[in-house]
């Protein structure tokens, strides 16, 4: 994911308000020509991306961004062997204009159709600019890539900003996860709703920073099932059988391929010491997953397995083991 457009950061919100005058006009309010004007852009850019092409869209990015494109240039590199063979799609685009702004730049807020989709701008120059959100399907690995363009003053379209993001994860997409998270919650199985709501939200939204009442009703969900016992800005305690341990972090990852939960903890000095042991690392980490099942059993159905990682500080892992959910016994 990149973005850089004017110097300004993306940022997207709802229900702000904008004291001079600016427009969002959704491809359904768009004449034939306008809508074909932005797809057409957003195809040729796509098409550089599919092909690997960062020097022709180089080509076609404003200046202010061209000149610093190494992020781009390793985004299109990291997507071309995905999306080399994929079908690409413009699904949707709107047309922002701000030309009637005053000179400088400021914040800007766009409110786009019914339901409303609102994007903030947090530092604006005047000007006519469009989003693009396209699809690259039909591949293993399909992409979301959302284009931030900025007309010229030759009317042409460069762009501005570029993300991208995969439709799938661990073979499912957003809705699925959703459902999930949905039929964990209905039974109070807190980590396993919060964590595939996570994935959902991550799935779902093409920016990550995106506001619509789809993507409000997801995040109200989430919030509601949110762990009291779940590491988020300060690490919390599990105890287990052998002792406590101060989880630092949960999240998910497909490193090796299946869908497994990701489990991040800090030894304290005499578990660390323990770490130098093979045998007795692998006691203490078992000792974990055991306690982590034992308190969310939803997590068996839920992953494939489960990945801990001892960390300390900077230094990396002090030590790491994955096992399959059928290989986790209590010590």
């Amino acid at each position: 994911m990149h973005l850089r457009i004017l110097a300004t950061c993306l940022v997207i919100v709802c229900f702000c308000f904008r004291a001079f005058a600016v427009s969002c006009t959704t491809q359904a309010q768009m004449t034939s020509a306008e809508r074909n004007d932005l797809s057409d852009a957003a195809k040729t850019m796509m098409g550089f991306i599919q092909r690997g092409d960062a020097q022709g869209l180089h080509a076609d990015t404003l200046p202010s961004v061209a000149s610093d494109f190494s992020g781009i240039a390793a985004t299109v590199a990291n997507l071309k062997p995905q999306i080399q063979a994929a079908i690409l799609t413009v699904e949707n685009v709107y047309l922002l204009d701000d030309s009637s702004a005053a000179t400088g730049s400021s914040p800007t807020e766009f409110f786009c159709g019914q339901p409303v989709v609102s994007v903030n701008f947090s530092d604006l120059s005047a000007g006519v600019y469009s989003l693009a959100i396209g699809h690259a399907t039909g591949v293993p690995q399909p992409q979301q890539i959302a284009l931030i363009l900025a007309k010229s003053p030759s009317g042409r379209w460069m762009l501005g900003g570029l993300f991208a993001k995969p439709m799938l994860y661990a073979g499912h997409d957003g809705i699925w996860y959703w459902t999930a998270a949905r039929k964990y919650a209905a039974g109070n199985q807190d980590w396993g709703a919060w964590l595939d709501y996570g994935i959902a939200k991550r799935l779902l939204n093409p920016l990550d920073i995106m506001s619509t009442p789809n993507l409000e009703k997801l995040q109200r969900e989430s919030d509601k099932v949110k762990p009291t016992d779940f590491p988020g800005p300060g690490p919390v305690s599990l105890s287990a059988h052998a002792g406590t341990y101060s989880l630092t972090a949960i999240g998910t990852t497909t490193a090796f391929g299946a869908l497994d939960l990701d489990v991040h903890y800090t030894p304290d000095a005499s578990q660390a010491q323990q770490l130098r042991d093979p045998p007795a690392a692998r006691k203490q980490v078992l000792d974990i997953m055991d306690a982590v099942l034992e308190q969310h059993p939803e997590l068996h159905q839920a992953f494939h397995g489960i990945w801990v990682q001892a960390d300390q500080g900077g230094a990396g892992s002090l030590f790491a083991l994955e096992l399959p959910m059928d290989l986790i016994r209590p010590n």
